[in-house]
């Protein structure tokens, strides 16, 4: 077995997006699997061992209460949200809400998208400096979940103030929250868990045409979700349901700033304008990792990996390794075969993939119309890359049709 020397564990990387970059390449060569003894991980870099884990729910869990201290607020937003599920569980939760995230079901919200993106544009009011972010990325993917909800997108501030609280790395160093972390998650799923508790009941006294009302009346086997369920589900939809396509929108704009001539070629070839967005997926994965527990001793070559043991699949890693695709590095927006693994792969794939999609395409094609020029100012500002790869601040000069 070999363990990481110091100077590849997490912790030993700094958080901008070329080191990590960096880091992975070398892991992917020297070390594809390794063990972190300092992050009490295995990190796995090469794209056919992270398709391995994605793929095998059973050996490798999506379930990790049993290393967690015990908190009831946690407790409960874990109860309903499908990402940390195993089968039979994850099965029942995930028939009920996929037929609301279908790309049939979604195809028919890009009216309500476009709109929603035109009002956004309008409101900018025909400035020449705006910030992506705070305009556009953010407050449409929230808007849009929020009235699929059926919840006031006034709100918005308070679900971007619960994902700032929860999804923020923790150092990058613990994955697992020790049990000061968890106390301190407790304080925000707690005001989040009893919001969402209370706009469950609400529908439960008078449904309404939203998703959650479908929640609250859907069966399975006969079985209703119990509202503990539905609290996990829409806590996740309102924390996940934006912080990839806010992530993506941003990546794309920045990816296209540093390519002189995509956007004209996009403006002249609108068609192409979706292999584009796959292509960013691709070089800029919105969430670097995946991670998994270990529910049995499993190997990979030469490596033991014992039951019980956090594994952190680098989806980012991934979708650059040489021996899946051809010039990693480089931005191909017609790449054929992009294998990309962004959205996860196995049960777990992102449920709401084609809504990102589509947001993130409605907003480039209408900006792309609705800007000749666009160009990415001083003072952007971006997550820990790994955790998250995508801007927090992302200052634009635009010139406005």
């Amino acid at each position: 077995m070999t363990t990481t020397e110091r100077g590849t564990g997490l912790a030993d990387q700094a958080g901008d997006a070329a080191a990590v970059l960096s880091w992975f390449r070398r892991m992917r060569e020297s070390e594809p699997v390794s063990h972190d003894a300092e992050a009490g991980v295995w990190h796995v870099f090469r794209h056919a061992d992270v398709e391995r884990v994605l793929d095998d729910a059973r050996t490798f869990s999506s379930d990790f209460s049993p290393l967690m201290p015990a908190q009831e607020d946690v407790d409960r937003f874990i109860k309903g949200n499908i990402l940390r599920k195993d089968p039979p569980q994850h099965r029942k939760l995930r028939t009920l809400v996929s037929k609301a995230f279908t790309p049939r079901v979604v195809a028919r919200l890009e009216p309500r998208v476009a709109a929603i993106t035109d009002e956004l544009l309008d409101a900018m009011g025909g400035a020449e400096r705006i910030e992506l972010v705070a305009d556009l990325a953010y407050p449409l993917p929230v808007t849009v979940i929020a009235e699929l909800l059926g919840i006031p997108a006034g709100d918005r501030p308070t679900f971007g103030r619960w994902a700032d609280s929860l999804v923020a790395p923790e150092s990058q160093t613990g994955f697992i929250p020790n049990a000061e972390r968890t106390q301190a998650m407790a304080v925000v799923m707690r005001e989040m868990n009893a919001y969402c508790l209370e706009h469950i009941r609400s529908r439960r006294v008078r449904p309404r045409d939203d998703l959650t009302s479908a929640l609250v009346a859907a069966e399975v086997d006969g079985e209703r979700l119990e509202d503990e369920e539905i609290v996990g589900f829409v806590g996740l939809l309102l924390l996940a349901g934006h912080i990839t396509t806010t992530a993506l929108l941003g990546n794309v704009v920045q990816t296209l700033d540093e390519h002189p001539g995509a956007a004209a070629a996009l403006r002249a070839d609108p068609a192409g304008l979706p292999a584009a967005i796959e292509e960013v997926l691709r070089l800029r994965t919105p969430l670097a990792p995946s991670m998994r527990r270990t529910t049995a001793d499993v190997r990979f070559g030469e490596h033991a990996i014992p039951a019980g043991t956090i594994v952190l699949a680098w989806l980012a890693s991934a979708n650059r390794d040489e021996r899946r695709f051809a010039d990693p590095d480089r931005f191909v927006p017609g790449r054929e075969h992009n294998a990309h693994l962004s959205f996860g792969h196995g049960i777990h794939f992102c449920l709401g993939a084609p809504l990102a999609r589509l947001e993130v395409r409605i907003a480039v094609a209408r900006m792309l119309a609705r800007w000749s020029e666009m160009s990415v100012g001083e003072g952007a500002e971006f997550h820990d890359a790994r955790g998250i790869s995508g801007a927090r601040r992302l200052p634009l000069h635009v010139r406005w049709v």
